[in-house]
């Protein structure tokens, strides 16, 4: 895939919808992620933050096996600001 022009989080679905440069498309389900990687609380509630607020950078996660990295280092939104 090339690089990941934008996403957005459709709440119809409860899928982030990535659009690449070369006009791929890939829809990630979110309760897969959530299933997979939010065994807390807290963890849980920061994949719903990262939908809501940034679902580029929740895709970005996801696509390169990085989600569960992210989560372990604690749950505080402002990492991503770094």
């Amino acid at each position: 895939m090339n690089k990941l022009l934008s996403c957005r989080f459709n709440m119809d679905t409860n899928r982030v919808e990535a659009r690449f440069e070369d006009g791929t498309t890939l829809a990630i389900d979110c309760i897969a992620v959530e299933d997979e990687y939010g065994s807390t609380p807290a963890q849980r509630a920061e994949l719903d933050w990262l939908l809501c607020n940034r679902p580029l950078e929740y895709a970005q996660l996801v696509l390169g096996g990085e989600m569960e990295h992210y989560l372990s280092l604690g749950c505080d939104h402002g990492r991503l600001e770094d």
